[in-house]
């Protein structure tokens, strides 16, 4: 990495404050722009594929418990040590997991704990709105990550062919991959067309036309900044 400095003003700089000129014509020209005005919550935010929200343990249609197999990886990777798990043995010889617990206001949502769960049952699903009177609604337990799951495969619907981004790190090859891990992934994520880096705000352009175009046909709906 490479860190530039500016350059120091010189005398005549100083004295005819320009940077203060500067601002001011920034902001002179911004006046007479057309506002750009969202109707929220009418009309929703493009959430990129890999968005990093609410917290949840992705229920076994199975067994109806969650995929959790206490290995403790997300446990052990987590930056912030917002994660906690209990779990027993039991008569088979295999883990059982007793509690799963996030403190979600201490996360900095980084995705470490989806990235290396083997089996995929720990992920940062795409619900972003969410808020509460008090901090220990934020600490989810077991059941309420699992409860997140439920409320977040009842606004996506049909959740049979759902694949997270963040269960397959990018530029990962397949063949180092857990086998839950290797499922198909948009090209958005798979490194030709990333949301990241010089492609993020062009990919994210698109996406907002798209959305806008959809909506100004709608009769009724209100177009943005009128």
């Amino acid at each position: 990495m490479q860190i530039q400095y500016k350059a120091p003003r010189n005398w005549l700089q100083t004295l005819l404050q320009t940077e203060i000129a500067q601002g001011m014509a920034l902001t002179l020209r911004r006046m007479f722009n057309r506002p750009i005005t969202r109707q929220y919550p009418e009309e929703k935010p493009v959430v990129a594929a890999g968005f990093r929200g609410r917290h949840a343990l992705v229920r076994d249609a199975e067994t109806g418990d969650s995929r959790c197999v206490a290995c403790m990886r997300c446990a052990r990777v987590c930056p912030s040590h917002c994660i906690r798990i209990r779990w027993s043995r039991s008569q088979d010889n295999s883990r059982v997991v007793d509690a799963y617990t996030i403190d979600a206001l201490r996360c900095i949502f980084c995705g470490y704990c989806a990235e290396v769960c083997p089996v995929n049952a720990i992920v940062l699903t795409e619900v972003y709105a969410y808020a509460a009177n008090g901090r220990a609604a934020f600490k989810f337990d077991k059941q309420a990550l699992l409860d997140n799951w439920d409320n977040f495969a009842a606004q996506k619907g049909d959740m049979a062919g759902y694949v997270n981004p963040l269960c397959r790190p990018r530029n990962m090859p397949e063949g180092m991959l857990a086998h839950a891990k290797r499922v198909p992934v948009d090209s958005e994520w798979n490194g030709t067309e990333q949301w990241v880096g010089v492609n993020h705000r062009a990919a994210h352009a698109k996406a907002e036309a798209l959305q806008y175009s959809t909506k100004s046909h709608e009769p009724g709906q209100a177009r943005a900044g009128s």
